[in-house]
């Protein structure tokens, strides 16, 4: 961590922090509000985030993350851009979904650029296996959305496969959707596609 992310984590967490609890979530305790809101998981060093939550103000953003460093990061860009509508839970995400997330809650579900584990013998690592796509098909309310976002192919592949047996679930395009407006462009995104990678979205409703 640098020393800023640190400061952030000391002082901000408590401020825009949720700490994990074995208990749902009231959402409109947590932001002050009532608002739809959108869970983020794995956010990274928060730059999607926070770009995402400064163009939708009207949306609660709770974001899920276990690294430090990304959790200062993040805080910091929250305060840097006065973001009143993100919360963070540092936490292990399939525990935030299991026992803090309301079924039916959440308008949507973000998952942008999950660790892909790309040796086999590792795929078992892969965050998003039936068991835990249930678990956030359960949590969206009806028309709400799970969108993934991924540069390794045969991880979409996955993906998708997964996906497309959640019997609570619709592919939202044919395969594999364009990209939002919502979801921004990342400087490491924009250089994988100009080099010739690629990068699949994956979106499903929930029925």
């Amino acid at each position: 961590m640098t020393r800023a992310q640190r400061i952030a984590c000391d002082t901000l967490l408590p401020v825009y922090g949720v700490p994990y609890s074995p208990g749902l979530l009231d959402f409109e305790s947590v932001f002050g509000r009532r608002a739809p809101t959108i869970l983020e998981i794995g956010f990274g060093m928060g730059e999607t985030t926070a770009e995402v939550a400064q163009q939708q103000p009207e949306i609660n953003f709770l974001g899920v993350e276990v690294h430090s460093p990304g959790v200062g990061s993040l805080l910091r860009k929250i305060a840097d851009r006065q973001l009143e509508n993100v919360r963070i839970v540092q936490h292990d995400a399939v525990e935030v979904v299991r026992d803090m997330i309301a079924p039916g809650s959440l308008r949507g579900i973000h998952v942008f650029f999950p660790d892909p584990w790309p040796k086999k013998r590792h795929h078992k690592r892969r965050l998003l296996q039936p068991d835990l796509v249930t678990q956030l098909a359960r949590r969206l309310e009806p028309g709400g959305y799970l969108h993934v976002a991924t540069d390794w192919q045969d991880y979409a592949e996955h993906i998708l496969d997964v996906l497309g047996h959640e019997a609570l679930l619709d592919n939202a395009a044919e395969r594999y959707a364009p990209r939002p407006a919502y979801r921004p462009q990342t400087k490491f995104e924009a250089r994988g596609l100009k080099l010739g990678h690629g990068v699949w979205d994956v979106i499903f409703r929930r029925r």
